[in-house]
């Protein structure tokens, strides 16, 4: 395949990103360019997050069917985990592996845009543990995506009763 078909008429660029997606649920606040898919990747996932002052990405969850890498590419993110908490500075590379040894939860408690590429393998079905409302989230389909329009399992299970 040729990188003009691949690409079309513009590579994606990290720092010059095609946004697509955005999230506006307070706190969770976001917007999200995925690229690797506008790469042409199959079986990776890229995503750059641009994540506003006093905003988050997603509730305190685990992965139990993925992995994920997270690379601060501009701002000072803190990252919570469910046994510590810590700043984060550009260039930062931390490893969110599945279960729950990689809880993980990323708020920009500064004043500042902050942005990260997270990496991550694309398996489904997926599950994820939410920490914080004790739900668990099933799936047969790849996280960061739509679900498919035939009738997806998407499920949330309530794990306090």
């Amino acid at each position: 395949m040729s990188l003009v078909r691949a690409y079309g008429s513009r590579m994606p660029n990290l720092y010059e990103p095609t946004w697509e997606a955005d999230r506006d649920a307070p706190p969770f606040r976001w917007r999200r360019a995925r690229l690797a898919a506008q790469a042409g990747a199959r079986d990776l996932g890229a995503s750059l997050f641009e994540v506003p002052a006093g905003a988050a990405t997603f509730p305190l969850h685990a992965h139990y069917n993925n992995e994920e890498l997270l690379i601060v590419v501009a701002g000072r993110p803190t990252l919570t985990t469910l046994d510590s908490e810590r700043e984060l500075a550009p260039g930062d590379v931390v490893s969110f592996v599945p279960g729950r040894a990689g809880a993980h939860r990323l708020d920009n408690r500064t004043e500042e845009a902050v942005r990260v590429l997270v990496v991550s393998t694309m398996r489904a079905p997926e599950i994820n543990e939410m920490f914080e409302t004790q739900q668990f989230w099933l799936r047969d389909y790849v996280p960061g995506t739509a679900p498919p329009a035939d009738g997806a399992l998407d499920v949330w299970i309530d794990s306090s009763t």
